[in-house]
């Protein structure tokens, strides 16, 4: 297979060298975007860095305040999306009474948004004075993102039914009283890894359960680099991350001092509200560095 993309790399590499190359500018510039994925291909791990990120934010340790974080960390991508002239397609949301969410699933409709993001998956910590202690006592909280690339058309990450458990409720999305009433939303299990999804951001309910699907490959895509990944540098699997104290990648603290810290690359940025406002670019950069 790696023979076949080399040579293909190859005949692609000579005609651009050909006077007429650019003659026909759509068809160019579409041989330009096959000799990039080609190259991708090549590359491995970076196979799938072309498709749309979806992504899950769920609250950890910090009761309400961990989940207002998680509220925090979802304006903060929803912003930083939207500054690229990018889009945000809601699947899911599980929201508190106080505005914030105990998990919220999200697509960013832009090609090679997974690329671009893939790195913010992990635990983010917010240390802060809570405004939900009467006391007004410095409280640290938890939140986990978890991002995985659309996989929707892909032969290798075929799912068959028996490998899944397919529930149904009512939808709390969009779509008025009557369509509310019907049991559109999804849940899907798969039940060798555990890994879930719980989709209702759609009308009906075949279309939430092909979301569903192609959420669940995304998942399934993710562990399987992760375990793969581990099993290359020697280190152990666990079935799950804690989303709690020690495990954090990037730290946001409002008090005693500002600061937001990311522990994997040291990018330190002071001006937290710029950073919670969608300005992340400068961490996306060195996340670059990590693969």
């Amino acid at each position: 297979m790696k023979e076949e993309i080399k040579k293909r790399i190859e005949e692609i590499e000579e005609a651009m060298q050909a006077t007429d190359f650019w003659a026909d500018k759509d068809k160019a510039q579409a041989t330009i975007r096959e000799l990039g994925e080609l190259k991708v291909e090549l590359e491995g791990g970076g196979k799938y860095d072309s498709s749309n990120a979806v992504i899950t934010i769920f609250s950890g340790a910090g009761g309400d305040d961990a989940e207002d974080f998680t509220n925090m960390l979802f304006e903060m991508y929803r912003k930083y999306v939207e500054s690229r002239g990018w889009e945000v397609y809601i699947i899911h949301k599980n929201e508190n009474d106080h505005g914030g969410y105990r998990n919220i699933t999200f697509e960013v409709d832009a090609k090679k948004s997974y690329g671009v993001l893939k790195n913010e998956s992990g635990v983010h910590r917010l240390v802060r004075v809570s405004p939900f202690n009467a006391k007004k006592l410095r409280h640290t909280s938890f939140s986990m993102v978890e991002v995985v690339p659309k996989l929707d058309k892909l032969a290798d990450f075929n799912i068959e039914d028996d490998e899944l458990e397919i529930g149904f409720a009512r939808s709390s999305g969009p779509g008025g009283q009557n369509v509310n009433k019907r049991e559109t939303a999804v849940r899907i299990v798969h039940k060798e890894t555990g890994l879930s999804v719980h989709v209702d951001g759609e009308r009906s309910q075949a279309q939430n359960k092909d979301k569903a699907l192609e959420l669940l490959k995304g998942k399934l895509f993710k562990k399987r680099e992760e375990d793969r990944k581990k099993h290359e540098k020697g280190l152990s699997i666990s079935a799950t991350t804690s989303i709690e104290w020690g495990s954090q990648i990037r730290s946001y603290v409002l008090h005693p001092y500002k600061m937001v810290k990311d522990h994997r690359t040291d990018v330190e940025v002071r001006d937290v509200e710029k950073v919670l406002d969608g300005d992340i670019q400068k961490f996306l950069d060195a996340e670059k560095n990590l693969e």
